[in-house]
């Protein structure tokens, strides 16, 4: 058995991250051999669509290019709903009827497999059920309020009027779904990638798939180190990665901002609160070790764009409007996709040969889309079908659901794509950047990324994204290079932190600048 690294895609810890290792079985790859299912990411969407096609008796290798949880799984706030961030009245408008019906069974049915899990396997991963409250504080956001209440009765989802929620703000009208949940995710997915090797599974850690080939119905995933041959894949990495899919254009990447902090009183709340600002806010409560946190996040804003120091101090000084807070234990941040017709995309990777699978577009609500994900994707590869494939099928074409969306985020891209060319601030010397900070500037006649760490090393790289050749953003609070086209972020030193970029950003020797 070895240690996980246990690391994330960003500078700061999250909660999950704080008390928490992991004890990986070994497991003995063989590179001679064609797997029945490749799997390429180690988060919730690819351990739990690992173990469900290897329990039915596949041999199934899991590539992640660092650690288990790395990505947004270690940095979500764990909440388990029955609803989701597109509204079921959405999904009726956008869709049908016996769209949103559907869209609710899915997710009762993800709520109900990951209890099922956690009762088969004992995992203690602090799972809760909870009640969830959502509450409107404006007319507009009580007519919202009243269309998630009516629709999701419609759809059979439990929801109820009440006139109690655990936050000290006024509100004008809230209701509460039953059958919510919250759990641990690093210890809930740890607890299922054990049991997935158990029963013979395979898991590469620090294994970047550079590329794949596919010939008679065999794929071949090709890394710096080695081959992996599949007779499928499924590309669980949040984001297809590579060149630009057409999926990178429904998409629209986001950071979210979480907190977790103690309080002055036991004023912790009971379950599950929201509310229905723009972004919204969300709030429960997590005991680690006998400390009780209160999590809240919010105050999300497209990757690359913004100010994510400001958000931070935002969310804090939200927070503390609801809360009596006394001190914040620690404050990281998560990367989500938002579909532009508000279903997640999940099946055939459109433009892919036949057999090569992906799942994106989760919006906020990674832990249970990730496990709808999961069940689609191991019944496509284990019975060709899934009661849920031409809902959530990533080439489906909708006309009217999602093409204003599609329209505004391809524009967004080319406006930064041509517009971050320009107006780049001029530097003499790189000793005028402050220490472990970030910028792009204009250095000798040509555009850098120059970081300065807290030492006065000067890291430079050419700021184009290798993905789509945007120009990247710097990101202060996480220390990071983040690509406000299609949401590829990259270290300071250039090395892909998530896709869809496959290749670093490049290096520039700095002394070759200045003799020229």
């Amino acid at each position: 058995m070895e240690k996980n690294q246990n690391t994330r895609d960003g500078r700061n810890e999250s909660l999950w991250q704080k008390n928490t290792s992991a004890l990986t079985p070994a497991s003995e790859f063989n590179p001679s051999k064609i797997y029945d299912v490749l799997i390429v990411g180690a988060g919730i969407t690819g351990i739990t669509t690992a173990l469900l096609v290897q329990k039915a008796g596949l041999h199934c290798v899991i590539a992640e290019a660092h650690n288990p949880g790395y990505g947004t799984t270690g940095g979500t706030s764990a909440h388990i709903n029955t609803f989701a961030d597109t509204t079921f009245a959405e999904v009726e408008s956008a869709f049908s009827k016996d769209a949103a019906k559907q869209f609710a069974n899915s997710i009762v049915e993800s709520v109900e497999l990951i209890h099922e899990l956690v009762e088969t396997y004992k995992i203690d991963c602090d799972f809760e059920w909870k009640k969830g409250y959502v509450y409107s504080q404006t007319d507009d956001e009580t007519k919202e309020l009243d269309d998630i209440l009516e629709s999701s009765i419609r759809v059979g989802v439990e929801v109820v009027v009440t006139t109690q929620v655990p936050v000290n703000v006024a509100y004008q009208k809230a209701i509460v779904f039953n059958g919510q949940a919250q759990f641990h995710p690093l210890k809930y997915i740890y607890a299922l990638q054990a049991e997935f090797i158990n029963l013979g599974g395979v898991l590469i850690e620090n294994i970047l798939i550079q590329d794949i080939e596919s010939e008679q119905d065999v794929h071949t995933a090709t890394s710096d180190s080695t081959q992996i041959k599949a007779k499928a894949v499924v590309y669980a990495t949040h984001i297809p990665p590579g060149g630009v899919n057409v999926l990178h254009f429904r998409n629209a990447p986001y950071r979210s901002y979480v907190i977790a902090a103690t309080l002055t009183n036991d004023a912790y709340p009971e379950g599950l609160v929201y509310d229905m600002q723009e972004p919204y806010h969300y709030f429960r409560t997590h005991v680690i070790d006998g400390q009780k946190y209160l999590v809240a996040g919010g105050h999300d804003h497209k990757t690359g764009h913004g100010d994510p120091e400001q958000s931070f101090a935002d969310l804090i000084e939200f927070t503390k409007k609801c809360y009596p807070v006394k001190e914040v234990f620690t404050q990281w941040s998560a990367q989500y996709f938002v579909p532009a017709d508000g279903l997640p995309y999940i099946g055939k990777l459109p433009g892919a040969p036949d057999g090569i699978y992906a799942a994106t577009g989760f919006n906020g609500n990674g832990m249970i889309l990730g496990t709808v994900s999961a069940m689609v994707l191991s019944d496509l590869i284990l019975q060709g079908e899934s009661e849920y494939e031409a809902l959530f099928n990533p080439g489906r074409i909708k006309p009217i659901a999602g093409f204003t969306e599609i329209v505004k985020e391809n524009a967004d891209v080319v406006a930064r794509f041509i517009g971050d060319r320009f107006g780049v601030e001029k530097i003499e010397s790189v000793f005028q950047l402050p220490t472990d900070s970030g910028d792009i500037v204009e250095y000798h006649g040509q555009k850098l990324a120059i970081y300065k760490d807290s030492t006065g090393n000067v890291q430079a790289l050419d700021p184009v994204c290798t993905h789509a050749k945007c120009i990247v953003n710097w990101n202060n609070a996480e220390k990071s290079w983040d690509c406000p086209c299609h949401g590829a972020r990259f270290d300071t030193d250039g090395t892909v932190l998530t896709g869809p970029a496959r290749e670093n950003l490049r290096e520039i020797n700095l002394n070759v600048l200045t003799e020229n």
